[in-house]
């Protein structure tokens, strides 16, 4: 494989491979050495994940890796505000990919709460995060080609608040127009803080996107992936 050429900012990595499944491995890899790492030193780890198609094969890897998973708490980035047996959940996707196999005993700290919308749900959700020690551990992203990431959206009327470095919540709803469904999101402030960070894409579109978001990064509110776009980022890309 040719490996692309990108002009990245000093400080960010970049991990490319020929096939998802080949950077899923490397992701699970580096991951479940983080998340060794800091349980030496700590009572518990904390790792946040986002949905859609493209971290199966990580998911996949990660569940057989060996750790004490016991103490890792594991949460959505941001969940689309369905019900857990709808096919559009991200809850139901890291269920039955991640917290499977030696990773069926960490604890799952759900976003997703009861209630009509996410709005009204909000205060039940920020007490479930309650429980999570702070800065998170392992932060994975993922990107749209409109430059969002988790749900912080460039068309969501509420992305100013969400993008806030003052905001202390952990969570914001959005309700981005282009989107079918409501959204729930960790806060940039609360993500930005992540101990290790990670960007894991999959296909040609997603390099040109990456490219146009560091062409002008500092327009996060038309971009809100160009916030994480910073030295120490490490980049997981395969086509």
């Amino acid at each position: 494989m040719k490996t692309p050429e990108l002009d990245l900012p000093s400080g960010i990595e970049t991990h490319f491979s020929e096939t998802p499944q080949e950077v899923g491995q490397q992701l699970a890899h580096t991951v479940a050495e983080l998340l060794r790492g800091r349980l030496h030193s700590a009572e518990r780890a904390s790792l946040a994940v986002s949905g859609g198609s493209t971290p199966l094969p990580f998911f996949q890897a990660l569940s057989r890796k060996t750790l004490d998973w016991g103490r890792v708490d594991v949460l959505l980035a941001d969940e689309r505000w369905v019900d857990e047996a709808d096919e559009d959940s991200n809850t139901k996707l890291v269920k039955e990919n991640l917290l499977q196999k030696n990773a069926a005993v960490a604890q799952f700290l759900s976003i997703k709460q009861s209630g009509n919308t996410p709005e009204e749900s909000l205060g039940a959700a920020e007490a479930e995060l309650s429980k999570l020690m702070r800065p998170l551990d392992v932060l994975i992203l993922g990107m749209g080609n409109d430059g969002h990431t988790a749900s912080l959206f460039p068309d969501a009327p509420e992305l100013a608040h969400a993008m806030s470095v003052e905001n202390r919540n952990a969570l914001a709803a959005m309700t981005p127009p282009s989107q079918t469904h409501q959204r729930i999101t960790l806060t940039y402030a609360l993500m930005r803080e992540a101990r290790f960070i990670a960007l894991h894409l999959k296909g040609e579109d997603k390099l040109e996107t990456l490219k146009r978001a560091f062409s002008e990064p500092n327009d996060v509110l038309e971009m809100p992936v160009r916030g994480f776009l910073k030295s120490g980022l490490r980049v997981f890309w395969s086509p």
